[in-house]
């Protein structure tokens, strides 16, 4: 039987990391979805970031892990891909983490994403300018591009506008 609650499990997942930003929970990162606790079962519900993310096996089972060390009974973790993940599911702190990390983040773009890739620019980490043009559409991985900044003269990655 299941002793834990629902906000022990969302506080320790609060403390698995990205694997490939460790700067950011993946909490913050908005990949958590649901935590159900019940009796019988612990269940949470999580989206990759990227339909092809390269982190999402290490995520999920980081998950598993975690939940078996606090003593869970029952434990699933479900893959939701509807809604897919959105950059709007940062969080503010989230996303200063991530401009501090030196990773652009885009605006929210509340459902207008053809507007937000168009503009394919974010402001730059580094000065915060937002004279910066995309250079790459690919980065290190699908989630990211490389941009440029214009006026610090700085490369840098940018999370994509999802």
């Amino acid at each position: 039987m299941s002793e834990i609650t629902e906000n022990e499990v969302w506080e320790a997942l609060g403390s698995i990391t990205d694997p490939e930003i460790p700067v950011i929970s993946i909490v913050e990162l908005g990949v958590v979805r649901t935590v159900r606790v019940d009796a019988e079962r612990t269940v949470v519900e999580i989206t990759p970031t990227f339909s092809a993310c390269p982190a999402y096996q290490a995520m999920a089972g980081s998950v598993e892990r975690k939940l078996r060390e606090m003593g869970a009974t029952g434990v699933e973790v479900r893959t939701v891909l509807h809604p897919p993940w959105s950059t709007d599911w940062l969080s503010d702190e989230a996303r200063e983490k991530l401009r501090r990390f030196g990773l652009a983040v885009p605006d929210r773009h509340q459902g207008n994403l053809e507007g937000a890739i168009e503009a394919g620019q974010a402001a730059c980490p580094y000065c915060g300018s937002s004279n910066t043009r995309q250079t790459n559409p690919f980065g290190c991985t699908p989630c990211r591009a490389m941009g440029f900044c214009q006026d610090c003269r700085q490369p840098f990655e940018q999370l994509k506008p999802l």
